[in-house]
Parts: C-alpha cells; structure tokens; sequence
C-alpha cells in the first residue's frame, strides 16, 4: 500500500482497553497518526472507522453498514484468532483485506485449560471452599473426603478441534500418561485411523476440552443430545469460544450428574449478565467460571502485540500476512 501524500497513514484502534495496558502496541516502520478508543460501542463504529486507512479490534464488531463510509480502508488487522466479528463478505466486495493473529496462545491456552482439568479433577476449588468454612476442623482428623480425587495418569482426554491449541493440549495430557484421543468432525465419517468418531469421543472420554472455532456448524455442537451420551460422566472444558456448548443444557448435565464437572472460560455474552445461564451455575462444587482469560498472559499478549505491529508494518511495505478473506 503507497502513502498518500496529502496526510500520514491513519491507524484507528477500537478496543485497547481489551489488551493490557503494560503492553507496547504502535506501528514503528512508517509514518502514521495512531488514534487510540480504550472502547467503541457498535452505534460508534462506523464514525471511528470512517476516515482510517488501517482499523484495529479486538471484538468490536465491524459489520457491512460501518464499512459503507470507510472509503479509505484497506486493511483490518483483528487482534485475536477468531475473527467472526467482521463481516468478510463485506471486506472482500469492498478489496479491504483482514488479517488475524496466529499462534500467539499455544501455551497459555493450554497451560489454562490444565489448570481447570486439575482444579476439577482434584476438586481443588470445592476442598478450598470447605476449608474456609471450617470444614477441616469439624472432620477432627488429618483430613476429610468430601470431594472427589482422580488421577489423570491412565484416564482419556477427548479434544475437540485439531489446530495448533488442540495439539498443544494433547502434548501436555501425552505428556501426563493420557490417552488422547482427536474427534472428528460431528457427523462426518472417513476422516482416517487418528480421528475417533465424535459421538464414540464423547462415550469414551474422561474429560472432554474443546478448542474448536465457532461457525454456523459448530454452535451449540454440545448440547442435550450429546450430554446423554457421555457414559463416563466426563469433565467438559471450554477455553473456545461462548456458543459451543448450550448452556442450559449444561446447568441440567451439571444438576443431574451426566457430568462429572465443568470448567469454562468463555460465555455466549461476556460479560455474562446475572440472569445468564453460567451464572446460575457458580454455586455448584464442581463448576469453574474465568472470565475469558485463558489467551492472557504477559508473555502471550505480548507476543499478539509484536504480531500485530509486524501485520500493519508489511501491509504497508505490501505484504499481506495472516489474511482470512
């Protein structure tokens, strides 16, 4: 992309308040004027975009009537993997390109979803409970077995989505004598030996995490259905997205004992209201709730931020890195 000779490039970003404020964001390799909203409301967006050469958001939406305006866009750099908060259709009929983040979370990601496997497994969180209320001392003993303890060593982990966060996962659980097992695709068959059919994943496994985008074909791809086939009682984790899982029929499985547990990171609204299906859940032993933090370590936020730097610095040498459309 050639800068024009009446003004440097303008950079808009619609979200920095979603990545911390200790981390160092701004384009270095050409001139620019860098316009900063810690947020945007989405009646906001089309006025903020409608004079910027180069956008950046995280999840703000910029959806088909914002872009009407922006006749100068070329380039929207989001600064996350997912990207369903942009209209794509819209970007590419208008030769706007969309780039994404990569590979940025390929530890942090899984760090936490083991986190939640063990905090569930070993039923951390409910013995700490116990322990504030003066548990310990009513048992009158060493210690007291309120809760379930399992073992990881020797039991099944059922990942589903097969990308570089699901394989990073299944590392970790090889690693601690798992036996992993990959899903294929829900309602598809031929998809080879290293992929276990989805209903016999969900039969089968001990603890169940999901790592899968949402799409029109995966939303809701755990729902009642798939609850009544989880034989083994399983831990479900979601470190995903919000809207994989139905989170009603959740707060059912959860209530009548189909699963063991649950821990997730994510929600279909966030942040969830009170009245939010999640929300209703937190009372239970056996549920964890993060508040979408599993992507958010130091080391992992800053590496999106070099990544995003690097994204916005090609595109203007005219190169196209990370594009979706």
């Amino acid at each position: 992309m050639t800068e024009t000779a009446a003004r440097p490039l303008r950079v808009v970003m619609l979200d920095r308040e979603t990545i911390s404020p200790e981390t160092v964001l701004r384009p270095q390799a050409f001139p620019h004027e860098l316009v900063v909203y810690q947020r945007t409301a989405r009646d906001e967006v089309a006025a903020r975009i409608a004079d910027a050469d180069i956008v950046v958001t995280n999840k703000v939406p910029v959806r088909a009537d914002a872009l009407e305006g922006a006749a100068r866009l070329k380039l929207i750099a989001v600064a996350a993997t997912g990207t369903d908060v942009i209209d794509l259709a819209a970007c590419t009929a208008r030769g706007i390109t969309v780039s994404n983040i990569r590979g940025y979370a390929v530890h942090t990601v899984p760090e936490h979803t083991f986190a939640l496997i063990f905090a569930l497994r070993r039923s951390i969180t409910a013995y700490l409970e116990a322990v504030r209320r003066g548990r310990w001392q009513e048992a009158g003993q060493f210690c007291f077995f309120d809760y379930p303890i399992r073992d990881l060593a020797g039991s099944t982990l059922g990942i589903i989505g097969d990308g570089s966060l699901g394989r990073s996962v299944a590392r970790v659980g090889e690693a601690l004598g798992m036996k992993v097992l990959f899903a294929a695709h829900k309602g598809r068959t031929g998809m080879g030996s290293l992929y276990t059919p989805f209903e016999d994943l969900l039969r089968t496994s001990d603890i169940i995490t999901l790592h899968a985008p949402l799409r029109p074909a995966t939303r809701n791809m755990i729902g009642a259905a798939e609850f009544a086939l989880m034989e083994r009682r399983p831990l479900l984790i979601n470190t995903g997205r919000g809207g994989l899982v139905d989170e009603v029929a959740l707060g059912e499985a959860l209530r009548s004992g189909q699963i063991g547990g649950a821990g997730f990171d994510v929600a279909t609204a966030e942040p969830p209201p009170a009245d939010h299906p999640l929300m209703g859940l937190l009372d239970l032993p056996n549920f964890i709730l993060t508040p979408h933090v599993a992507w958010a370590s130091r080391e992992a936020i800053q590496s999106l931020a070099d990544q995003l730097v690097d994204i916005i610095d090609a595109f203007q040498r005219g190169e196209k890195r990370n594009v979706v459309n």
